[in-house]
């Protein structure tokens, strides 16, 4: 097995919170791409040649082509929730254990979803521009009017973690909540948070605020598409900080140029980094750059949960969010 200076090798694709960086170089040696981008898939292959260990990102894509050019590797700890990203099949065939984040940014992302809620129900992005670029010249009377949220009815597709997390903050808006999701919460936390499960038709049709919390898998992908956005009310607005895949991307922009919905607010997309033609022309979206987790202390527990799923896999333990079972 190769190792540098007796340590076992870690690679970390893109650089992260000093804590979980500091907690690996003490352990083992550890090369980090520290640029400003996502590491290249030649970048990669080329670093595990050596590596034992991969601490990588959602964007980046960990299939059997990449774990083939690491003889060493044990363990790929992906800093995120989801794991779509790497090929848990594969993983599993080679004998290298995935692990990801759980539970750490479910508050956090919970947060960021009513930033987007109330940003774009009460059009604060093109407000704020409209400010900055000088042309506020006093109160009026129709200056930027937008919607209310408290008393409104949200619709939360996916009732795990993080829609339960933004269902808990609806309560002092005091709106009603519907949800829809494969299994129906428990009585008790439904009764909690005044939540009422309905199919995913009549979450559309009656919610004056759609958001999106569900993982991407194949029945996610592209579960809000033409026929979905026309069933929402016009004045209603779509909100998604799960997957950008989720979202059929050009119907959102046919739809919002039509009005057949009133506005969205999105931190995520289909081809990220890239957005479909005529969404960044549009006033009714507020668009924000994936940064649903960016709190500093948020993406630093991320962060240090990978590095910790690494130090025990490492010295031979079973790291405690483990994805797939190595026999």
């Amino acid at each position: 097995m190769s190792e540098k200076n007796g340590k076992k090798c870690v690679y970390i694709t893109r650089r992260i919170p000093s804590a979980a960086v500091e907690l690996l170089r003490d352990r083992f040696e550890v090369t980090m791409n520290a640029s400003e981008r996502n590491a290249r898939r030649a970048e990669i292959k080329q670093a595990l040649k050596e590596a034992h260990a991969l601490l990588c990102l959602l964007t980046d894509t960990v299939d059997d082509e990449i774990m083939a050019s690491a003889p060493n590797l044990k363990i790929v700890a992906n800093m995120a929730v989801g794991y779509d990203n790497i090929d848990l099949k594969a993983a599993t065939k080679r004998r290298i254990m995935v692990t990801n984040t759980p539970g750490v940014l479910t508050e956090t992302t919970a947060d960021l979803t009513w930033a987007l809620i109330l940003g774009v129900a009460r059009r604060l992005v093109e407000a704020d521009h409209y400010t900055h670029e000088g042309k506020f010249s006093g109160w009026g009377p129709m200056l930027f009017m937008g919607a209310d949220v408290d008393g409104k009815t949200l619709g939360i597709v996916g009732f795990g973690r993080i829609g339960q997390a933004v269902a808990r903050r609806a309560l002092g808006f005091g709106m009603r909540v519907l949800y829809s999701d494969e299994t129906r919460a428990a009585a008790a936390l439904e009764r909690k948070l005044g939540a009422k499960k309905v199919s995913l038709e009549t979450l559309l049709r009656q919610s004056d605020f759609v958001t999106l919390h569900v993982p991407l898998t194949k029945s996610t992908h592209h579960l809000i598409g033409r026929e979905q956005l026309r069933l929402m009310k016009p004045t209603a607005y779509l909100i998604n900080t799960s997957r950008g895949p989720v979202v059929v991307e050009k119907e959102l922009v046919r739809a919002l140029k039509d009005s057949a919905i009133a506005g969205a607010g999105l931190d995520v997309y289909e081809k990220e980094p890239k957005l479909a033609r005529g969404l960044l022309d549009l006033r009714n979206v507020v668009l924000l750059p994936h940064i649903g987790s960016a709190s500093t202390e948020t993406r630093t527990k991320m962060a240090v949960m990978a590095a910790e799923n690494i130090v025990v896999a490492l010295s031979g333990g079973r790291p405690p969010n483990l994805l797939n079972e190595i026999r």
